[in-house]
Parts: structure tokens; C-alpha cells; sequence
């Protein structure tokens, strides 16, 4: 039996990993960084299918599957691709799929799949203890309230957020009352906002306060995708460390002949390598065990947050001071993995959501702060 990639997801990797490297070298990545997603990156995404991935063909996508999502969220983290990605192509297509209705999957899936509409999502609501008035409420056809951390905000025409933890709701970005107010965060290959929100109309994906399954589902899809984005930025940091040890020479030796730099590089290698199979079983057991998706996303996030980190920092030490400098770029693979570390919850808060899923303990109550 083989555990492994199709030849068919397999060609999807090489294919969007070769897209994205054509297009997107340090120096690019450098001058773009904090900018609107360039429209010729999008187009071509578009037309590899990415935005398309898990809407069924009956609305224009492929119909893949999660596993395939993942394939093509680690090509991202690999590229710190600055497209909004997580948002668009899986968050907003599951939400739809998941608690909408027939009518609105017809109406809202086509222009996702063909990359006319891209989604900001706000989940901080329920993905740990919201902030002071870091809510949305709902009253008749308005809603009030400020959504903090959206993802995506900027290149955003829609926005899908929580509101009242059991209804999921879809904002125009021109509606009445929206603000936005874009965030300066350490991740400067995405873009973050807090969402403001007075007496603005909305559209509720499905039936109000019949949304808390669908909720925890784009939960768990999200930290997957967050997981294998990580782990294809820490990939790239460990090739580069390898890259380095034996480019840098000291003593007249390369540094990576040296044993304290050897059993670095081995630890990191030994250490990311199982994260690999833990994502894919992740994604596996997404479509195929629904059930369990919320356990095996949580540990899919946490194990490579931690890992992620420890890649990333020795990656940088192995690179001495020239790992400091803007000039290698490692920045910003490094502030990647950072921020998505505590996007949708923390190793901490993960792990603990992980213990609720099989009933050791009893969720956090939240409280603002």
C-alpha cells in the first residue's frame, strides 16, 4: 500500500509550486510586501484552479478535496505566497457549502471559483476569548459590532464572519457602515483589519443560530490550512540553513561539516519530518471521517506551531548574523510561521480545544478583557 501523494496531486504540487516560483523571487516578494494581491498572481492562480479547489463542478470548481486544499496551502507557505488564499478558496467555499442554501450556493460559489469574489474572514470570535465589545450582534437586518484579526481584509470584497457563536453572516465590503481599519502586524505578506460594523446590512449563510457545526468545520479547516502553510515555510527555512552550512565556509571548512552544526540540521529534520504525515492524515480524515476533523486539525496546528518555531529560529542561527539581514529574506518566512501560529488559536488554546472535542475538559469561558 502507498502513503503518499496521487500522481494527480502530486502534478497539482509541481505545477502550482513551479507558478508561484516563477513569479514570486525574494526581490519581488521584498517589494511587494504589504501590498494589495498583484492581479496577474491571482489570474493565474484562477486559472490553476486554486480558488476552485473544493467547489464542485456543478458551480465551476474541480471538486478536490481537502487533502488537495492542503497540497496547495503548503505551496503557499512555501512561497509566503501574498495571496488571499485561506479566505477565499477554502473558508468562504466550506461556509457555503456547509450552511448555505441550495439557492445561495448557486448564487455565491461561481464568482469564488472563477476569482471574482475574494472573502476577509473574521473567526477571533470563536476561536478563543473575544476582546472587549470584539463582537458581532445581529438585530433584525443590521448588524453591529467590531471584528478584530480579519484575515485577507484587504483584497476582500466580501467578509465572512460569526456572529452570537451559532450563525455565520457574509458583509459586502461597500455596505453601509463597514469600516475597516487595516492593521501594521509582523506578517506583512497578508493583511489584517479590524472590522467595523454599525447598522449594516448582511446576509446570513443559511438559517440563523443553525450554523455551530458548520462553524467548528471551518474551524478545523482553517488551522489545517494554517498547519501545512507553516510547515511549507519551515521546509524552505530548513533547506536553506542545509544550504548555507555548506556554502559558509570557517577554518576552511563548511560550517555544516561541524558536529553542533550537523545535529542541528538532524534535529530539525527528524522533528518536521512527522509533521508531514500528521497534516495529510488531517486532511484524510476531513473528508472522510468528519467526526474526528476538530481533533486531527487541532494536532495538526499544534505540533507544527511548535516545530515551526524551532525550525525557524535555528534555521536563522545557523545563518549567524547574516540570518538578521533583510537581505536573505528569511524575515519574512520567519514572521509567516510567527503569525500563523497564533492565528485561530495558539499551541495552547488548540490543544485545550482538542481535550473539549473528547470531552476531558470543559471549554474556556470567555471573558472580556
Amino acid at each position: 500500500m502507498h502513503f503518499g501523494l496521487s500522481e494527480e496531486q502530486t502534478m497539482l504540487q509541481d505545477m502550482l509550486r513551479r507558478c508561484l516560483e516563477e513569479r514570486l523571487d525574494l526581490e519581488t516578494l521584498k517589494r511587494t510586501a504589504g501590498q494589495p494581491c498583484d492581479p496577474e498572481l491571482w489570474r493565474a492562480l484562477v486559472e490553476l484552479g486554486v480558488t476552485g479547489a473544493l467547489i464542485p463542478e456543478d458551480y465551476g470548481g474541480s471538486g478536490l478535496g481537502m487533502l488537495e486544499a492542503e497540497v496547495i496551502a503548503e505551496a503557499m507557505g512555501r512561497s509566503v505566497a501574498p495571496v488571499p488564499y485561506l479566505g477565499t478558496a477554502v473558508l468562504a467555499p466550506l461556509a457555503w457549502q456547509l450552511a448555505g442554501t441550495p439557492e445561495q450556493r448557486e448564487r455565491h460559489l461561481g464568482p469564488i471559483a472563477s476569482g471574482e469574489h475574494r472573502y476577509g474572514v473574521g473567526l477571533t470570535e470563536v476561536a478563543g476569548a473575544p476582546r472587549q465589545f470584539g463582537k458581532v450582534t445581529l438585530e433584525g437586518d443590521r448588524a453591529w459590532g467590531r471584528c478584530y484579526f480579519v484575515l485577507d481584509a484587504s483584497d476582500a470584497s466580501h467578509f465572512l464572519l460569526t456572529a452570537n457563536g451559532d450563525t455565520l453572516v457574509v458583509i459586502e465590503r461597500g455596505a453601509e457602515g463597514v469600516s475597516i481599519e487595516l492593521l501594521n502586524d509582523v506578517d506583512r505578506t497578508r493583511s489584517f483589519a479590524v472590522l467595523g460594523l454599525e447598522r449594516t446590512p448582511f446576509e446570513t449563510v443559511g438559517e440563523p443560530g443553525r450554523a455551530a457545526q458548520a462553524i467548528d468545520a471551518l474551524l478545523a479547516a482553517g488551522r489545517l490550512m494554517l498547519a501545512a502553510d507553516t510547515f511549507g515555510a519551515a521546509e524552505v527555512m530548513l533547506f536553506r540553513a542545509r544550504d548555507y552550512s555548506m556554502e559558509r565556509f570557517q577554518f576552511d571548512r563548511p560550517i555544516g561539516s561541524f558536529q553542533g552544526v550537523k545535529h542541528l540540521l538532524a534535529n530539525m529534520v527528524t522533528d518536521l519530518e512527522p509533521c508531514r504525515s500528521l497534516i495529510w492524515y488531517a486532511a484524510h480524515v476531513f473528508d472522510a471521517e468528519p467526526a474526528e476533523r476538530v481533533l486531527h486539525a487541532c494536532h495538526a496546528k499544534s505540533l507544527a506551531s511548535e516545530i515551526g518555531k524551532f525550525i525557524a529560529r535555528s534555521s536563522i542561527e545557523i545563518h549567524g548574523g547574516m540570518g538578521f539581514t533583510e537581505e536573505l529574506g528569511l524575515h519574512l518566512w520567519y514572521k509567516r510561521i510567527e503569525a500563523n501560529r497564533q492565528l485561530l488559536g495558539g499551541p495552547e488554546t488548540v490543544r485545550h480545544a482538542a481535550a473539549v472535542d473528547q470531552g476531558w475538559v470543559q471549554p474556556l469561558t470567555a471573558t472580556a478583557t
